[in-house]
């Protein structure tokens, strides 16, 4: 169980509505992130976790417009009073396509834009580019056009672009979707090292249950822009009803301990990640099974 220590965003009551739209893309949320911590967010297609996305670096409501009812703070602003700006210094976003992310002539120019539209000092600019580029493994390309680097390379990129920039949140919206599996190994390993090094809570939308599974501390299932469920892993995907009312496939090692119990055979403990799993089968073994 993920135990908050420090919050650094705080959702009170908030709703959500396109302009020109007479539905709530979101409804009546209230939800704590702690700092440090890993939350994914599933739920099937329309349930709203892009736009839940959106409502940390002010993109909700200051150049999406629409409606906003409630309130948003991250790491002590209200995004609806505060600038942009401000928010892109704590506030750092990834798309699933990072092609739509990646225009400079370099890796480095790439890392260095957001803190240059910030007005950072030229010390300060080059200090976060390195320690950017450094931690997700990109120093020796730092010269390279970013057309040159690979699907994995590219979403890192994109990643060292949001960390140059923000200092509190990382956002991901669809991290891995484009990516082949150790491409996407490779981005969500690191991210783990990013939360661990630099204390940042991050939220990823997927759909994903292995992903989810394997890194999250929590998870958020979004149905109909309402929770519908937040909790550990392991509890959410141990909820067959949960599961199929929001078409979330559980990760094998789940989907394996389901199976047994639909059969009678219950495993000691329920498994979410693959290490859980065989632990369980093994003492269940030894119990007889």
């Amino acid at each position: 169980m993920f135990i908050i220590d420090a919050v650094v965003i705080k959702l009170e009551h908030v709703s959500y509505s396109y302009p020109r739209s007479g539905a709530r893309a979101l409804k009546d949320i209230s939800l704590e992130i702690g700092e440090g911590e890993f939350l994914a967010v599933m739920g099937e297609n329309g349930a709203g976790k892009t736009t839940f996305c959106k409502l940390f670096n002010g993109c909700i409501p200051h150049s999406q417009g629409g409606e906003l009812a409630g309130t948003v703070t991250v790491d002590g602003l209200v995004t609806a009073d505060s600038a942009m700006a401000a928010l892109a210094g704590r506030v750092g976003m990834v798309l699933d396509d990072p092609e739509t992310q990646l225009f400079t002539a370099s890796v480095r120019d790439e890392a260095a834009f957001g803190p240059e539209n910030l007005l950072m000092s030229p010390a300060e600019i080059e200090e976060r580019v390195a320690l950017a580029l450094e931690i997700t493994g990109l120093s020796e390309y730092a010269g390279l056009p970013p057309a040159s680097l690979s699907g994995g390379q590219k979403q890192r990129l994109a990643i060292a672009a949001a960390l140059a920039q923000a200092s509190r949140v990382l956002v991901l919206d669809e991290p891995t979707s484009q990516l082949d599996p150790a491409g996407a190994r490779e981005v969500l390993s690191l991210v783990l090292r990013i939360r661990e090094r630099r204390r940042m809570a991050v939220i990823m939308a997927t759909h994903n249950s292995e992903e989810a599974a394997g890194f999250a501390d929590r998870v958020c299932v979004l149905k109909n822009g309402s929770v519908a469920a937040c909790g550990a892993p392991r509890d959410i995907f141990n909820d067959r009803e949960l599961l199929r009312d929001n078409w979330i496939r559980p990760p094998d090692v789940s989907a394996l301990a389901h199976y047994l119990d639909e059969r009678g055979e219950r495993l000691p403990f329920f498994p979410a990640r693959l290490g859980e799993a065989a632990a369980a089968v093994i003492e269940w073994l030894g119990n007889g099974g």
